[in-house]
Protein backbone atom coordinates (compact mmCIF):
# COMPACT_ATOMS: atom_id res chain seq x y z
CA UNK A 1 0.00 0.00 0.00
CA UNK A 2 0.92 3.66 -0.57
CA UNK A 3 -0.30 6.65 1.73
CA UNK A 4 -0.75 10.17 0.24
CA UNK A 5 -1.45 13.11 2.46
CA UNK A 6 -2.87 15.90 0.62
CA UNK A 7 -1.02 19.17 2.17
CA UNK A 8 -2.33 21.46 -0.06
CA UNK A 9 -4.65 21.82 -3.06
CA UNK A 10 -7.14 20.10 -0.83
CA UNK A 11 -10.32 22.08 -0.65
CA UNK A 12 -8.86 25.10 -2.20
CA UNK A 13 -6.77 26.05 -5.48
CA UNK A 14 -3.79 27.24 -3.68
CA UNK A 15 -1.03 25.60 -1.85
CA UNK A 16 -0.84 22.33 -3.68
CA UNK A 17 0.86 19.63 -2.45
CA UNK A 18 0.91 15.77 -1.98
CA UNK A 19 3.15 13.88 0.01
CA UNK A 20 3.33 10.17 -1.08
CA UNK A 21 4.82 7.26 1.45
CA UNK A 22 5.76 3.68 0.14
CA UNK A 23 5.57 0.82 2.62
CA UNK A 24 9.83 0.76 2.08
CA UNK A 25 9.63 4.35 3.77
CA UNK A 26 9.88 6.23 0.30
CA UNK A 27 8.33 9.80 0.49
CA UNK A 28 8.10 11.67 -2.70
CA UNK A 29 6.26 15.17 -2.69
CA UNK A 30 4.15 16.34 -5.77
CA UNK A 31 3.91 20.15 -5.89
CA UNK A 32 4.48 22.27 -3.22
CA UNK A 33 2.62 25.43 -3.63
CA UNK A 34 2.14 29.07 -1.61
CA UNK A 35 -1.09 29.24 -0.14
CA UNK A 36 -2.64 32.19 -1.12
CA UNK A 37 -5.58 34.52 -0.41
CA UNK A 38 -6.53 35.87 2.35
CA UNK A 39 -5.31 35.80 6.15
CA UNK A 40 -6.22 32.56 7.30
CA UNK A 41 -5.24 30.62 4.33
CA UNK A 42 -1.66 32.46 3.75
CA UNK A 43 -1.05 31.66 7.49
CA UNK A 44 -0.85 27.84 6.46
CA UNK A 45 2.24 28.66 4.94
CA UNK A 46 4.04 28.60 8.01
CA UNK A 47 2.52 25.82 9.58
CA UNK A 48 4.44 22.31 10.17
CA UNK A 49 5.48 20.08 7.43
CA UNK A 50 3.94 17.45 8.61
CA UNK A 51 7.20 14.85 7.50
CA UNK A 52 10.59 16.04 7.90
CA UNK A 53 12.28 17.83 4.74
CA UNK A 54 15.37 16.03 5.63
CA UNK A 55 13.82 12.73 4.87
CA UNK A 56 12.24 13.84 1.33
CA UNK A 57 13.60 11.87 -1.17
CA UNK A 58 12.50 13.02 -4.51
CA UNK A 59 10.08 16.01 -5.27
CA UNK A 60 8.28 16.28 -8.89
CA UNK A 61 6.78 19.84 -9.90
CA UNK A 62 3.90 19.58 -12.42
CA UNK A 63 4.30 23.24 -12.99
CA UNK A 64 5.40 27.41 -12.39
CA UNK A 65 2.73 28.61 -11.12
CA UNK A 66 3.52 29.68 -7.42
CA UNK A 67 0.43 27.62 -6.28
CA UNK A 68 2.09 24.83 -6.99
CA UNK A 69 6.21 25.84 -6.77
CA UNK A 70 5.95 29.12 -4.36
CA UNK A 71 7.31 26.93 -1.75
CA UNK A 72 9.96 25.11 -2.51
CA UNK A 73 12.31 27.92 -1.31
CA UNK A 74 11.04 27.24 2.60
CA UNK A 75 11.22 23.07 2.08
CA UNK A 76 15.45 24.00 0.62
CA UNK A 77 15.63 25.77 3.95
CA UNK A 78 13.98 23.23 6.40
CA UNK A 79 16.47 20.98 4.84
CA UNK A 80 15.02 19.44 1.63
CA UNK A 81 18.00 18.15 -0.58
CA UNK A 82 16.62 15.60 -2.58
CA UNK A 83 16.11 16.36 -6.76
CA UNK A 84 13.22 18.48 -7.92
CA UNK A 85 12.22 16.42 -11.16
CA UNK A 86 10.55 18.74 -14.20
CA UNK A 87 10.15 19.93 -17.64
CA UNK A 88 12.65 21.85 -18.53
CA UNK A 89 11.06 24.77 -19.74
CA UNK A 90 9.72 24.84 -16.14
CA UNK A 91 12.91 24.58 -14.17
CA UNK A 92 13.84 27.66 -16.68
CA UNK A 93 10.66 29.69 -15.29
CA UNK A 94 10.89 28.65 -11.74
CA UNK A 95 14.97 30.14 -11.90
CA UNK A 96 12.65 33.60 -12.41
CA UNK A 97 9.72 33.19 -10.35
CA UNK A 98 10.92 32.14 -6.84
CA UNK A 99 13.53 34.34 -6.84
CA UNK A 100 10.97 37.14 -7.51
CA UNK A 101 8.83 35.29 -5.03
CA UNK A 102 11.69 35.49 -2.26
CA UNK A 103 11.93 39.14 -2.79
CA UNK A 104 8.45 39.74 -2.05
CA UNK A 105 8.65 37.54 1.13
CA UNK A 106 11.65 39.79 2.31
CA UNK A 107 9.56 43.10 1.05
CA UNK A 108 7.08 41.77 2.94
CA UNK A 109 8.73 41.43 5.94
CA UNK A 110 10.69 44.27 6.45
CA UNK A 111 7.33 46.57 5.97
CA UNK A 112 5.73 44.66 8.46
CA UNK A 113 8.96 45.33 10.76
CA UNK A 114 9.04 48.70 10.04
CA UNK A 115 5.03 48.71 11.08
CA UNK A 116 6.30 46.18 14.56
CA UNK A 117 8.46 48.69 15.98
CA UNK A 118 6.98 51.40 15.98
CA UNK A 119 4.27 49.19 17.87
CA UNK A 120 7.15 48.52 19.91
CA UNK A 121 6.72 44.63 18.68
CA UNK A 122 9.07 42.20 17.54
CA UNK A 123 10.91 41.78 14.35
CA UNK A 124 9.17 39.64 11.30
CA UNK A 125 11.39 37.27 9.47
CA UNK A 126 10.65 36.44 5.74
CA UNK A 127 8.96 32.85 4.74
CA UNK A 128 12.42 32.22 3.04
CA UNK A 129 14.90 34.59 1.67
CA UNK A 130 16.33 34.79 -1.59
CA UNK A 131 19.17 33.11 -0.47
CA UNK A 132 17.16 30.20 0.20
CA UNK A 133 15.92 30.43 -3.05
CA UNK A 134 19.24 30.32 -4.91
CA UNK A 135 19.61 27.01 -2.74
CA UNK A 136 16.53 25.45 -3.89
CA UNK A 137 17.08 25.94 -7.44
CA UNK A 138 20.45 24.07 -7.48
CA UNK A 139 18.06 20.99 -6.84
CA UNK A 140 16.40 20.71 -10.31
CA UNK A 141 16.69 18.39 -12.69
CA UNK A 142 14.49 19.01 -15.73
CA UNK A 143 13.85 15.53 -17.40
CA UNK A 144 11.99 15.59 -20.90
CA UNK A 145 8.82 14.44 -21.08
CA UNK A 146 7.24 11.33 -22.33
CA UNK A 147 10.34 9.18 -21.11
CA UNK A 148 9.68 6.87 -18.29
CA UNK A 149 12.43 6.82 -15.75
CA UNK A 150 13.44 5.00 -12.24
CA UNK A 151 13.36 7.52 -9.91
CA UNK A 152 14.38 4.73 -7.34
CA UNK A 153 14.00 1.13 -7.31
CA UNK A 154 10.62 0.80 -7.01
CA UNK A 155 9.44 3.78 -8.25
CA UNK A 156 9.06 5.13 -11.94
CA UNK A 157 7.75 8.23 -12.84
CA UNK A 158 6.49 9.67 -16.64
CA UNK A 159 5.78 13.51 -17.28
CA UNK A 160 3.20 14.36 -19.98
CA UNK A 161 2.18 17.44 -21.22
CA UNK A 162 -0.88 19.07 -19.32
CA UNK A 163 -1.46 22.15 -22.13
CA UNK A 164 -1.76 24.45 -19.18
CA UNK A 165 1.30 26.41 -19.62
CA UNK A 166 4.61 26.41 -21.00
CA UNK A 167 6.50 23.29 -19.36
CA UNK A 168 3.39 21.75 -17.74
CA UNK A 169 3.11 18.23 -17.08
CA UNK A 170 0.91 15.34 -15.61
CA UNK A 171 2.81 13.24 -13.54
CA UNK A 172 2.42 9.14 -13.70
CA UNK A 173 3.56 7.25 -10.93
CA UNK A 174 3.91 3.81 -10.91
CA UNK A 175 5.19 2.36 -7.30
CA UNK A 176 5.98 -1.65 -6.40
CA UNK A 177 4.05 -2.89 -3.88
CA UNK A 178 4.88 -6.61 -2.92
CA UNK A 179 3.74 -8.40 -5.82
CA UNK A 180 1.39 -5.19 -7.38
CA UNK A 181 1.82 -2.05 -9.08
CA UNK A 182 -0.33 0.67 -8.07
CA UNK A 183 -0.30 3.55 -10.28
CA UNK A 184 -1.25 7.05 -9.52
CA UNK A 185 -1.70 10.11 -11.68
CA UNK A 186 -1.71 13.71 -11.11
CA UNK A 187 -3.51 15.88 -13.81
CA UNK A 188 -1.32 18.61 -12.26
CA UNK A 189 -3.26 21.96 -13.79
CA UNK A 190 -5.21 20.91 -17.03
CA UNK A 191 -4.93 23.03 -19.77
CA UNK A 192 -8.52 23.70 -22.38
CA UNK A 193 -8.08 22.29 -25.64
CA UNK A 194 -7.11 24.52 -28.70
CA UNK A 195 -5.24 26.43 -25.99
CA UNK A 196 -2.69 29.85 -27.43
CA UNK A 197 0.94 29.25 -27.87
CA UNK A 198 0.93 25.08 -26.17
CA UNK A 199 0.17 22.03 -26.94
CA UNK A 200 -3.80 20.39 -26.12
CA UNK A 201 -3.05 18.18 -22.80
CA UNK A 202 -1.95 14.62 -23.22
CA UNK A 203 -4.26 11.75 -23.28
CA UNK A 204 -4.06 8.83 -20.27
CA UNK A 205 -5.69 5.60 -20.70
CA UNK A 206 -4.91 4.07 -17.45
CA UNK A 207 -4.37 4.27 -13.40
CA UNK A 208 -5.98 2.85 -10.60
CA UNK A 209 -5.81 5.92 -8.91
CA UNK A 210 -6.64 9.54 -10.43
CA UNK A 211 -6.00 13.11 -8.37
CA UNK A 212 -7.69 15.67 -10.95
CA UNK A 213 -7.93 19.48 -10.82
CA UNK A 214 -11.26 21.10 -10.66
CA UNK A 215 -10.70 24.90 -10.51
CA UNK A 216 -13.67 25.19 -13.75
CA UNK A 217 -14.83 21.70 -12.61
CA UNK A 218 -18.76 24.26 -12.53
CA UNK A 219 -18.31 26.20 -15.36
CA UNK A 220 -18.23 26.70 -18.88
CA UNK A 221 -15.79 29.00 -20.67
CA UNK A 222 -17.07 31.60 -23.10
CA UNK A 223 -15.35 30.40 -26.51
CA UNK A 224 -12.27 31.82 -27.39
CA UNK A 225 -13.70 33.74 -30.66
CA UNK A 226 -15.95 35.60 -28.29
CA UNK A 227 -13.48 36.12 -25.86
CA UNK A 228 -11.26 37.44 -28.19
CA UNK A 229 -13.83 40.03 -29.28
CA UNK A 230 -14.97 41.23 -26.00
CA UNK A 231 -11.30 41.96 -25.49
CA UNK A 232 -11.35 44.11 -28.47
CA UNK A 233 -14.49 45.66 -27.12
CA UNK A 234 -12.79 46.35 -23.78
CA UNK A 235 -9.60 48.04 -25.58
CA UNK A 236 -11.88 49.87 -28.16
CA UNK A 237 -14.46 51.10 -25.11
CA UNK A 238 -11.47 52.90 -22.87
CA UNK A 239 -9.44 54.07 -26.73
CA UNK A 240 -13.34 56.04 -28.00
CA UNK A 241 -12.92 57.56 -24.32
CA UNK A 242 -9.27 58.72 -24.46
CA UNK A 243 -9.07 56.16 -21.09
CA UNK A 244 -6.51 53.48 -20.69
CA UNK A 245 -7.03 49.34 -20.56
CA UNK A 246 -5.92 48.28 -17.47
CA UNK A 247 -5.50 43.74 -17.81
CA UNK A 248 -4.09 42.49 -14.53
CA UNK A 249 -2.38 38.84 -15.64
CA UNK A 250 -0.12 36.57 -14.38
CA UNK A 251 3.50 36.68 -15.74
CA UNK A 252 3.65 33.21 -16.88
CA UNK A 253 1.31 32.31 -19.95
CA UNK A 254 -1.38 35.02 -19.59
CA UNK A 255 0.82 37.71 -20.56
CA UNK A 256 2.23 35.57 -23.41
CA UNK A 257 -1.37 34.46 -24.71
CA UNK A 258 -2.29 38.31 -24.54
CA UNK A 259 0.36 39.77 -26.13
CA UNK A 260 -0.28 37.04 -28.85
CA UNK A 261 -3.63 38.22 -29.13
CA UNK A 262 -2.84 41.88 -29.47
CA UNK A 263 -0.32 40.88 -32.27
CA UNK A 264 -3.28 39.08 -34.22
CA UNK A 265 -5.21 42.28 -33.71
CA UNK A 266 -2.31 44.05 -34.88
CA UNK A 267 -1.73 41.86 -38.29
CA UNK A 268 -5.55 41.92 -38.62
CA UNK A 269 -5.52 46.30 -38.44
CA UNK A 270 -7.91 46.07 -35.96
CA UNK A 271 -5.89 47.66 -32.69
CA UNK A 272 -5.94 51.24 -32.42
CA UNK A 273 -2.50 52.98 -32.82
CA UNK A 274 -2.14 53.43 -28.88
CA UNK A 275 0.79 52.44 -26.55
CA UNK A 276 0.97 49.05 -25.61
CA UNK A 277 3.05 48.85 -21.92
CA UNK A 278 3.95 45.32 -20.33
CA UNK A 279 4.84 46.71 -16.94
CA UNK A 280 6.19 43.39 -15.53
CA UNK A 281 9.39 42.64 -14.62
CA UNK A 282 8.96 39.22 -14.20
CA UNK A 283 6.26 38.90 -16.84
CA UNK A 284 9.63 40.54 -19.24
CA UNK A 285 11.81 37.67 -18.25
CA UNK A 286 9.00 34.97 -18.69
CA UNK A 287 7.94 36.07 -22.27
CA UNK A 288 12.17 35.74 -23.26
CA UNK A 289 12.04 32.03 -21.99
CA UNK A 290 9.09 31.88 -24.03
CA UNK A 291 10.44 33.17 -27.04
CA UNK A 292 13.77 31.05 -26.13
CA UNK A 293 11.60 27.71 -26.13
CA UNK A 294 10.03 27.24 -29.62
CA UNK A 295 10.16 23.64 -29.87
CA UNK A 296 7.35 23.72 -27.24
CA UNK A 297 4.88 25.41 -29.52
CA UNK A 298 1.64 24.14 -30.65
CA UNK A 299 1.64 23.93 -34.71
CA UNK A 300 -0.09 27.20 -35.15
CA UNK A 301 2.46 29.52 -33.25
CA UNK A 302 5.52 27.50 -35.00
CA UNK A 303 3.35 28.73 -38.47
CA UNK A 304 3.59 32.68 -37.02
CA UNK A 305 7.41 32.14 -36.22
CA UNK A 306 7.98 30.42 -39.69
CA UNK A 307 6.10 33.41 -41.20
CA UNK A 308 8.42 35.76 -39.79
CA UNK A 309 6.78 36.96 -36.94
CA UNK A 310 7.53 37.10 -33.31
CA UNK A 311 4.54 35.44 -31.67
CA UNK A 312 4.78 38.19 -28.52
CA UNK A 313 6.06 41.23 -29.88
CA UNK A 314 4.41 44.73 -32.01
CA UNK A 315 5.76 47.82 -33.13
CA UNK A 316 4.18 49.80 -30.28
CA UNK A 317 4.90 47.48 -27.73
CA UNK A 318 6.58 49.05 -24.54
CA UNK A 319 8.97 47.15 -21.99
CA UNK A 320 8.64 48.95 -18.48
CA UNK A 321 11.12 47.26 -16.64
CA UNK A 322 12.40 50.08 -14.17
CA UNK A 323 10.17 51.66 -11.10
CA UNK A 324 11.06 55.00 -13.13
CA UNK A 325 9.09 54.03 -16.67
CA UNK A 326 6.53 52.76 -14.42
CA UNK A 327 5.18 55.39 -12.96
CA UNK A 328 5.39 57.73 -16.05
CA UNK A 329 2.65 55.33 -17.13
CA UNK A 330 -0.02 56.75 -15.15
CA UNK A 331 1.86 60.36 -16.05
CA UNK A 332 0.69 60.45 -19.18
CA UNK A 333 -2.53 60.87 -20.59
CA UNK A 334 -4.45 59.16 -23.02
CA UNK A 335 -5.57 55.74 -24.00
CA UNK A 336 -2.95 53.30 -23.86
CA UNK A 337 -3.00 49.44 -22.59
CA UNK A 338 -0.94 48.30 -19.43
CA UNK A 339 -0.19 44.73 -19.02
CA UNK A 340 0.96 44.70 -15.92
CA UNK A 341 1.09 41.88 -11.97
CA UNK A 342 -0.19 40.52 -10.60
CA UNK A 343 -3.09 38.69 -11.64
CA UNK A 344 -5.21 38.76 -9.07
CA UNK A 345 -5.16 42.67 -7.98
CA UNK A 346 -2.99 41.51 -4.78
CA UNK A 347 0.34 43.04 -5.09
CA UNK A 348 2.85 44.52 -7.60
CA UNK A 349 2.43 47.41 -9.86
CA UNK A 350 -1.08 46.61 -11.11
CA UNK A 351 -2.01 47.91 -7.95
CA UNK A 352 -0.47 51.53 -8.79
CA UNK A 353 -2.33 51.11 -12.22
CA UNK A 354 -5.84 50.53 -10.28
CA UNK A 355 -5.80 53.43 -7.94
CA UNK A 356 -5.62 55.63 -10.92
CA UNK A 357 -7.62 54.36 -13.20
CA UNK A 358 -10.04 52.32 -11.09
CA UNK A 359 -12.31 55.31 -10.27
CA UNK A 360 -12.01 56.18 -13.78
CA UNK A 361 -15.57 56.60 -15.83
CA UNK A 362 -14.52 55.41 -19.41
CA UNK A 363 -11.57 53.53 -18.47
CA UNK A 364 -11.10 49.45 -19.24
CA UNK A 365 -10.49 46.47 -16.49
CA UNK A 366 -10.13 43.51 -17.86
CA UNK A 367 -9.79 40.41 -15.69
CA UNK A 368 -8.56 37.35 -17.80
CA UNK A 369 -7.48 35.04 -15.03
CA UNK A 370 -8.83 33.23 -12.14
CA UNK A 371 -9.36 35.51 -8.73
CA UNK A 372 -9.60 33.73 -5.64
CA UNK A 373 -11.87 34.12 -2.88
CA UNK A 374 -10.76 36.64 -0.54
CA UNK A 375 -8.62 38.54 -3.00
CA UNK A 376 -8.95 42.09 -4.53
CA UNK A 377 -9.46 41.00 -8.33
CA UNK A 378 -12.43 38.74 -6.65
CA UNK A 379 -14.09 41.70 -4.93
CA UNK A 380 -14.09 43.37 -8.59
CA UNK A 381 -15.67 40.37 -10.06
CA UNK A 382 -18.12 40.02 -7.78
CA UNK A 383 -19.63 43.52 -8.38
CA UNK A 384 -17.70 45.66 -5.01
CA UNK A 385 -18.45 49.46 -6.00
CA UNK A 386 -15.16 50.23 -3.47
CA UNK A 387 -12.27 48.37 -3.43
CA UNK A 388 -8.79 48.75 -0.44
CA UNK A 389 -5.33 49.87 -2.73
CA UNK A 390 -2.66 50.84 -0.35
CA UNK A 391 -5.25 51.18 2.83
CA UNK A 392 -6.99 53.76 0.12
CA UNK A 393 -10.95 53.42 -0.94
CA UNK A 394 -10.73 53.78 -4.31
CA UNK A 395 -14.17 53.74 -6.47
CA UNK A 396 -14.86 50.91 -9.02
CA UNK A 397 -15.77 52.84 -12.20
CA UNK A 398 -14.09 51.78 -14.92
CA UNK A 399 -16.13 49.07 -17.14
CA UNK A 400 -15.14 46.09 -16.04
CA UNK A 401 -14.70 43.30 -18.58
CA UNK A 402 -14.67 39.61 -17.13
CA UNK A 403 -13.35 37.07 -20.14
CA UNK A 404 -13.33 33.48 -18.79
CA UNK A 405 -12.36 32.19 -22.29
CA UNK A 406 -8.51 33.47 -21.85
CA UNK A 407 -8.04 30.56 -19.26
CA UNK A 408 -5.46 28.53 -18.91
CA UNK A 409 -6.97 26.15 -17.34
CA UNK A 410 -10.11 23.34 -18.33
CA UNK A 411 -13.70 24.10 -17.90
CA UNK A 412 -16.25 21.06 -16.55
CA UNK A 413 -16.78 19.99 -20.55
CA UNK A 414 -12.80 19.74 -20.80
CA UNK A 415 -12.38 18.18 -17.68
CA UNK A 416 -14.64 15.35 -18.44
CA UNK A 417 -13.62 14.93 -21.83
CA UNK A 418 -10.32 14.30 -21.06
CA UNK A 419 -11.47 12.24 -17.93
CA UNK A 420 -13.31 9.92 -20.69
CA UNK A 421 -10.49 8.66 -21.96
CA UNK A 422 -9.15 6.71 -19.28
CA UNK A 423 -10.29 2.84 -19.68
CA UNK A 424 -9.46 1.63 -16.18
CA UNK A 425 -12.02 2.29 -13.80
CA UNK A 426 -9.53 4.89 -11.85
CA UNK A 427 -10.41 6.04 -8.56
CA UNK A 428 -10.74 9.57 -8.33
CA UNK A 429 -9.62 12.37 -6.25
CA UNK A 430 -11.37 15.52 -7.11
CA UNK A 431 -9.03 18.23 -5.75
CA UNK A 432 -7.71 21.70 -6.56
CA UNK A 433 -10.83 23.30 -6.57
CA UNK A 434 -13.18 25.95 -4.39
CA UNK A 435 -15.47 23.83 -2.62
CA UNK A 436 -18.51 24.36 -4.92
CA UNK A 437 -16.50 23.71 -7.82
CA UNK A 438 -15.29 20.22 -6.59
CA UNK A 439 -18.79 19.19 -5.86
CA UNK A 440 -20.19 20.01 -9.08
CA UNK A 441 -17.49 18.90 -10.85
CA UNK A 442 -17.33 15.07 -8.64
CA UNK A 443 -20.93 14.99 -9.07
CA UNK A 444 -20.61 15.16 -12.86
CA UNK A 445 -18.19 12.35 -12.98
CA UNK A 446 -20.53 10.19 -11.20
CA UNK A 447 -23.22 10.82 -13.27
CA UNK A 448 -21.31 10.69 -16.71
CA UNK A 449 -18.79 7.90 -15.80
CA UNK A 450 -20.01 6.06 -12.78
CA UNK A 451 -16.49 6.12 -10.90
CA UNK A 452 -15.70 5.76 -7.08
CA UNK A 453 -15.30 9.83 -6.41
CA UNK A 454 -13.41 11.18 -3.41
CA UNK A 455 -12.81 15.38 -2.47
CA UNK A 456 -10.51 15.29 -0.12
CA UNK A 457 -9.84 17.57 2.87
CA UNK A 458 -6.53 19.74 3.88
CA UNK A 459 -4.27 17.05 5.93
CA UNK A 460 -6.35 14.03 5.10
CA UNK A 461 -4.30 10.70 4.43
CA UNK A 462 -5.65 8.63 1.96
CA UNK A 463 -4.31 4.56 1.92
CA UNK A 464 -4.05 3.36 -1.64
CA UNK A 465 -4.34 -0.53 -2.20
CA UNK A 466 -4.46 -2.23 -5.22
CA UNK A 467 -7.96 -3.02 -5.43
CA UNK A 468 -8.71 -0.98 -1.83
CA UNK A 469 -8.87 2.33 -0.68
CA UNK A 470 -8.93 3.59 3.11
CA UNK A 471 -9.50 7.36 3.98
CA UNK A 472 -7.94 8.76 7.32
CA UNK A 473 -8.84 11.50 9.11
CA UNK A 474 -7.07 14.64 8.66
CA UNK A 475 -3.94 15.01 10.87
CA UNK A 476 -3.90 16.55 13.89
CA UNK A 477 -2.55 20.30 12.97
CA UNK A 478 -2.65 23.40 14.74
CA UNK A 479 -5.77 25.43 14.00
CA UNK A 480 -4.97 28.93 11.80
CA UNK A 481 -6.59 31.85 13.62
CA UNK A 482 -10.24 32.65 12.39
CA UNK A 483 -11.48 35.79 11.45
CA UNK A 484 -13.54 36.64 14.94
CA UNK A 485 -9.82 36.06 17.01
CA UNK A 486 -7.88 38.23 14.41
CA UNK A 487 -10.32 41.06 15.07
CA UNK A 488 -10.65 40.09 19.23
CA UNK A 489 -6.39 40.81 19.11
CA UNK A 490 -6.73 43.78 17.23
CA UNK A 491 -9.14 45.39 19.52
CA UNK A 492 -7.32 44.23 22.72
CA UNK A 493 -4.61 45.73 21.33
CA UNK A 494 -6.01 48.96 20.33
CA UNK A 495 -7.75 48.76 24.08
CA UNK A 496 -4.19 49.11 25.57
CA UNK A 497 -2.82 51.74 23.01
CA UNK A 498 -5.42 53.75 23.96
CA UNK A 499 -5.44 53.65 27.64
CA UNK A 500 -1.54 54.24 27.12
CA UNK A 501 -2.28 57.38 25.23
CA UNK A 502 -4.98 58.67 27.96
CA UNK A 503 -2.36 58.15 30.32
CA UNK A 504 0.39 60.07 28.08
CA UNK A 505 -2.67 62.45 27.09
CA UNK A 506 -2.57 63.79 31.23
CA UNK A 507 0.88 63.92 31.44
CA UNK A 508 1.30 66.19 28.84
CA UNK A 509 4.13 63.81 27.33
CA UNK A 510 2.34 62.44 23.80
CA UNK A 511 3.95 61.60 21.11
CA UNK A 512 3.71 61.55 17.00
CA UNK A 513 4.33 57.78 17.35
CA UNK A 514 1.50 57.33 19.84
CA UNK A 515 -1.21 58.36 17.51
CA UNK A 516 0.54 56.45 14.42
CA UNK A 517 0.12 53.36 16.43
CA UNK A 518 -3.67 53.23 16.94
CA UNK A 519 -3.94 54.39 13.55
CA UNK A 520 -2.02 51.41 12.58
CA UNK A 521 -4.07 48.88 14.48
CA UNK A 522 -7.17 50.81 13.03
CA UNK A 523 -5.64 50.32 9.46
CA UNK A 524 -5.68 46.41 10.37
CA UNK A 525 -8.84 46.31 11.54
CA UNK A 526 -9.86 48.33 8.01
CA UNK A 527 -8.12 45.75 6.52
CA UNK A 528 -9.66 42.16 7.93
CA UNK A 529 -13.39 43.99 7.37
CA UNK A 530 -12.47 44.35 3.90
CA UNK A 531 -10.98 41.16 3.58
CA UNK A 532 -13.02 39.16 6.03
Amino acid sequence: MIRITCLGGAGSVTGSSYLLESTSGKKILVDCGLFQGGRAMETRNWADWGFDPRQLDTLFLTHAHIDHSGRIPKLAKDGFRGKIITSPPTAELCKIMLLDSAHIQEMDAEWQTRKNKRQANAEIMPLYTTEDAEVSLKLFEPIERDHIIEVEPGVKARLRNAGHILGSSILELWVDEKDDVIKVVFSGDLGKKNQLIVRDPHEIFDADYLFIESTYGNRIHRTFEDSKKELLEAILYAESHGEKTIIPAFAVERTQEILYILGEFKRDGLLPDIPIYLDSPLAIKATEIFRENKKYYDEEAQAIVQQGYDPFNMPNLQFTESTRASIQINEKSGPAIVIAGNGMCTAGRIKHHLKHNLWRPGASLVIVGFQAQGTTGRKIVDGAEHVKIFREDVAVRAKVFTIGGFSAHADQKDLLEWLGHFESKPKVFVVHGESSASKEFAQKIQEKYHLDVHIPVWKERLILKPRELTIEPPIEVEAAPTFQQDMLTAIAELENEMDLLKKRVRSGDIQETDVDRIRYIQEELQSMVSNG
